[in-house]
């Protein structure tokens, strides 16, 4: 039969997958290496499980021990599963800025996890880093498995990844291109890449408040350069042991904006659910373009599933509240769909003909007015529903008899977030004048297809 003994034999050999419609303004062929068909939904996994076994075998991981590490998540969850197969137990420290869905899934599996402030020195004795060291030092029997130091990591890389992209490729493969933070990743594939074809380049892909981009450039650690980001899961405010930078061919920086935007295009584009860096990694890539010749073929690495992000790159409003979409007011809403005749009904107007109007237009929101034009109150498709089902006979009743309250009247640049609070069950639309004295409406539709 073809079984597998457990969760751990299905680490690896994940699939490389073309990009299509995302890249059709490249001149090459673009593929991604999808790691969110590793169990653990991260390639991670990879150096999680190596590390594991090289302390077994060094005699640093004894049976009933404890795991403990610093992670953003996505090693935590590697080294959680071997944990849950192996019979050990896990404690992990983590960041503030991490999503509460990467703590409650590492909790699901057993773990402890004690979140630590971000935005602290690394030396600092409340950093993930320092609370994590301390935590092995009193503990007996743990072991610290420090993923960015320890060389197991990118051993895991130089075993699996590099030669499952040399396999896939068939040999073919000119960039490999992934995002840079514990190193693990791009030294070990490109350690062996290098050793098939010296001329493979190797792009690492940083944000925007790391210092590893200026170290690589100019070999100086330079704290001005970190400064506070979003993204999660690479960039870094130290050097880790795991880089080589000799088989780096170079960095590039990418904003948490634009790699969250991407993330988005992604997933609508290609079908690909993935995580805040693969939009990243992505990004980086278009910002290199003019790099890339005709019969190049490239390989994105994506690092994990989008699953750990619902609350924040996939979330409408988190989007909104830090600017990340070009959407940033109702000006722009307004804009984005094209302006529009505002459609309104008289309150001496009948029921009927309000009915009227919602069908011809394909609106369910309408002012209602006076005939002088000030507005009195609105209707609503949901509103007249309720009404009609329960007295047939309204539909001959004037508006102004039956109408809800009006909508709200907002400044024409108020922003999207704000718009979002204010149209809700009760109310369903926002109204805003422009320079000239006109009249517009948005609702909540017209909001999400302008974010979309």
């Amino acid at each position: 039969m073809d079984v597998k003994n457990n969760i751990l034999e299905t680490i690896g050999n994940t699939p490389l997958i073309r990009l299509n419609k995302i890249v059709k303004d490249l001149p090459c062929e673009v593929y991604a290496k999808v790691e969110y068909f590793n169990p653990g939904n991260s390639t991670k996994d990879r150096m999680a499980l190596k590390m594991v076994e090289v302390a077994e075998q060094e005699g640093k991981l004894k049976p009933g021990g404890t795991i403990i590490e610093c992670t953003s998540g996505n090693t935590g969850m590697g080294l959680a599963l071997a944990a849950v197969v192996k019979g050990y137990r896990c404690i992990f420290t983590t960041t503030d800025k991490q999503s509460q869905s990467k703590v409650d899934i590492l909790r699901a599996l057993g773990a402890e996890v004690i979140v630590c402030p971000t935005n602290v020195e690394p030396d600092d004795p409340r950093s993930y880093y320092s609370v994590a060291a301390r935590l092995s030092r009193e503990i007996p029997n743990s072991f610290f498995f420090n993923q960015y130091d320890n060389l197991a990591n990118r051993l895991a890389h130089y075993e699996t990844t590099g030669p499952e992209l040399w396999q896939q490729t068939d040999g073919r493969i000119t960039h490999f291109v992934t995002t840079a933070g514990t190193g693990g990743t791009v030294t070990g594939a490109a350690q062996y890449l290098k050793e098939q074809n010296k001329d493979i380049q190797v792009w690492a892909i940083d944000v925007v408040g790391s210092l590893l981009t200026k170290y690589f450039r100019t070999g100086e650690i330079d704290m001005n350069e970190v400064r506070p980001y979003i993204s999660e899961g690479f960039g870094e405010d130290f050097v880790p042991k795991n880089y080589d930078m000799s088989v780096i061919d170079y960095f590039e920086q990418v904003t948490d904006k634009d790699g969250a935007v991407m993330a988005r295009k992604l997933a609508k584009e290609e079908g690909l659910f993935c995580g805040y860096s693969s939009g990243s990694v992505l990004q980086g890539l278009f910002q290199l373009k003019d790099k890339l010749k005709k019969d190049d073929v490239v390989v994105v690495l994506l690092c994990d599933h989008g699953s750990r992000y619902v609350a924040k790159v996939y979330n409408d409003q988190w989007m909104a509240e830090r600017g990340f979409f070009d959407v940033k007011c109702f000006k722009d809403v307004i804009n984005s769909r094209g302006r529009q005749r505002l459609i309104t009904v008289e309150s001496t107007q009948s029921v009927s003909e309000a009915v009227d109007l919602m069908r011809k237009y394909d609106i369910e929101h309408i002012p209602v007015v006076k005939a002088d034009g000030e507005m009195i109150g609105s209707i609503s498709e949901g509103g007249l529903f309720q009404k009609v089902f329960t007295n047939p006979d309204i539909k001959t009743e004037r508006i102004d008899r039956i109408m809800e309250k009006n909508f709200p009247i907002v400044a024409f640049d108020t922003p999207v977030e704000k718009l979002s609070t204010l149209i809700n069950k009760e109310n369903g639309a926002v109204l805003a004048k422009d320079d000239s004295g006109n009249y517009h409406i948005v609702t909540k539709y017209d909001i999400i297809q302008a974010l979309a």
